[in-house]
């Protein structure tokens, strides 16, 4: 990665650019929804037509908004690009969902700079909801700010992916902390935490453009979050991140930490 001051944050006219951007791509999924075939990619996962269009119209968007800025996308490149600021991008998460007729799913877009998300936006399509996260300055969703009391929801609910339900397994003999919720969209697990729908998500196997935008949303929203295995801020220009997770266990509160970490080392320690 080359040196030199870091990049500036976005400007006015680029996050507008970007919102139109996003604008354009949640519409289309709204009309491709329930219209849609699915094939296979070579890893066994899931993919639609929606989704490569809607890789290549964000890809070339963000060339237009951003030109100097690569782009690591699960659609496109997955090798961190060597640009001081660069885009992480999941341009259909949720796909299963999406090709099941099941409506929910998300746009995730994340921008990475000095190795670490700096502007986030997470679009659901069908829940018309839009929510933005900058360094520093906060969340919103659809324009309202949130903060650390929007989540105080005393929710029960634990967010596990279809992977992580291993640790009910692997720890038989005790009840699980929590009422179970399976969403099938990895970066809205790890959001429901910071929108205190839930009050702890545990992803097992969740690829950097799933988590990009929701980890600055938990961020800044000072939600504790522990990854299991490897961190996602020690990422490398060039480095392939094809077949990298990043296990992850993302609280409401340090209290919530305190009380489901075990189950987060279960989930690789057994």
């Amino acid at each position: 990665m080359s040196s030199g001051p870091l990049p500036e944050s976005l400007g006015s006219l680029q996050l507008s650019a970007v919102h139109q951007l996003l604008d354009r791509v949640a519409d289309r999924q709204r009309q491709d929804f329930g219209n849609i075939v699915s094939d296979f990619k070579p890893d066994g996962s899931l993919i639609t037509s929606c989704d490569r269009w809607s890789d290549a119209a964000i890809v070339a968007g963000l060339a237009q908004i951003a030109e100097q800025e690569g782009v690591l996308s699960e659609e496109g490149s997955k090798c961190v690009p060597d640009s001081p600021a660069y885009w992480v991008v999941d341009p259909l998460d949720g796909t299963t969902n999406f090709a099941a007729g099941i409506p929910y799913w998300a746009i995730s877009m994340a921008r990475f700079v000095g190795g670490r998300p700096v502007e986030a936006f997470l679009d659901v399509p069908s829940l018309n909801q839009r929510i933005v996260a900058i360094r520093g300055e906060g969340v919103w969703r659809n324009g309202k700010r949130l903060t650390n009391e929007t989540r105080s929801t005393g929710s029960a609910c634990v967010s596990l992916c279809s992977r992580s339900i291993r640790v009910l397994q692997r720890r038989a003999d005790q009840p699980f902390p929590g009422k179970i919720r399976l969403l099938g969209v990895a970066s809205l697990n790890l959001v429901s935490v910071a929108m205190g729908q839930t009050v702890a998500a545990l992803e097992a196997t969740p690829k950097i453009w799933d988590l990009a935008a929701a980890w600055l949303v938990l961020n800044e929203l000072n939600c504790p979050i522990q990854w299991l295995a490897a961190d996602p801020a020690q990422l490398h220009p060039g480095q392939d991140l094809t077949a990298a997770d990043f296990p992850v266990l993302a609280t409401g509160s340090h209290a919530e930490m305190q009380r489901l970490r075990s189950w987060g080392e279960a989930l690789l320690h057994g």
